[in-house]
């Protein structure tokens, strides 16, 4: 899969014919400037089924969408790694200091990167449920608006 640009807008061609290879092409966003397309584009070394076309697309949209949520949310100017295994810990940790209204609190947590980390002490609920419930917002959020963009996919495009 690559990222390219191209004059029109065309969802599946014929590649190379005499290979018989096709692309599929998805994700367009005009260049005001130009007038080109820029889109994702992947080719198939066969006139591609639509089960195949959708695995591929939807397979992009939702790798798109896990790399926004692992790495895109920021807390007060912090960026916040938000990994399956850091969402699991960050939900424990919370749900047991609302459970004791905060007496498992302070807990200390890594933000930034490995290159540059940032260790955040939380000593009150107040500011570790800003920090909690923006992070899960910004996950449905992120959710959300990947939803919308696979559904509105229009697969008849892609009938050759």
């Amino acid at each position: 899969m690559n990222r390219v640009e191209g004059a029109e807008q065309n969802y599946i061609r014929c590649a190379n014919r005499r290979r018989g290879y096709y692309a599929i092409c998805w994700d367009f966003s005009q260049n005001e400037e130009s007038g080109n397309f820029s889109y994702m584009e992947h080719i198939f070394n066969h006139l591609p089924t639509i089960a195949e076309i959708k695995q591929t697309v939807i397979g992009w949209y939702n790798k798109q969408i896990d790399e926004k949520i692992l790495s895109g949310f920021k807390w007060n100017g912090m960026s916040v790694w938000l990994s399956s295994e850091n969402q699991f810990n960050y939900k424990a940790a919370y749900d047991l200091a609302v459970q004791t209204n905060g007496k498992t609190l302070p807990v200390t947590f890594k933000f930034g990167s490995d290159d540059e980390p940032l260790y955040h002490k939380f000593t009150d609920l107040e500011e570790f449920s800003d920090f909690y419930t923006k992070a899960m917002l910004y996950i449905q959020t992120t959710l959300s608006e990947g939803w919308a963009k696979k559904d509105s996919v229009d697969w008849n495009k892609y009938d050759m």
